[in-house]
């Protein structure tokens, strides 16, 4: 690998990142899903939050700067990430690998929960039965997507979409952001 190469990883992170950013309706958005989550918080509610492979890690990341902190101190905030290998493997053994996520929201999600769900490409079928399976409990779904947005796209209740990438660690790297800038806006406001 070039050094040309690896500059182009960079420029390439750049160029999706203002993209981003010139959209303002994004920054609109995630404060929406900040909003939301405080709402839910203050009414004795949580966040589960769920994804697969790089978006599962963002998944948990979200919840321990929730459990934990961010930037400040302050009192801990309910949230879970959908990631406890026992679950996944009895889930995936004895229902099917599509179910780890709904499983999980029908089991402790409640009406006023809100459900942080991560798909880069918007199509991963255990991420859309964990969307479905919230809508059924009346838990507001923030669906992060990238690409065309998928089916996710159509039956979340807030998308926050990265630009379109070829690749789905372009995707991840705003989600990451958008990650941490939800989390900031709720530390400020919660």
């Amino acid at each position: 690998m070039s050094n040309n190469q690896i500059a182009g990883h960079f420029l390439e992170a750049q160029k999706v990142l203002s993209e981003f950013i010139e959209n303002q309706d994004n920054f609109k958005k995630i404060q929406q899903a900040g909003d939301q989550i405080i709402s839910s918080i203050q009414k004795g509610g949580k966040v589960i939050s769920c994804g697969n492979g790089g978006s599962m890690s963002d998944a948990m990341h979200f919840a321990e700067e929730m459990t934990g902190r961010f930037r400040e101190n302050r009192h801990p905030l309910p949230a879970i990430a959908v990631s406890d290998p026992t679950h996944i493997s009895c889930i995936s053994n004895d229902y099917g690998y599509e179910y780890i996520f709904s499983r999980f929201v029908e089991s402790i999600g409640s009406k006023g929960d809100v459900l942080l769900a991560i798909s880069t490409s918007g199509n991963s079928q255990n991420v859309i039965n964990a969307v479905e399976a919230a809508k059924q409990k009346g838990i507001f779904v923030v669906g992060l997507t990238g690409k065309s947005g998928g089916k996710l796209a159509d039956i979340v209740d807030l998308e926050i979409r990265a630009p379109k990438s070829d690749w789905a660690d372009r995707v991840q790297e705003i989600h990451i952001k958008i990650i941490h800038s939800l989390i900031d806006y709720i530390e400020s406001n919660a």
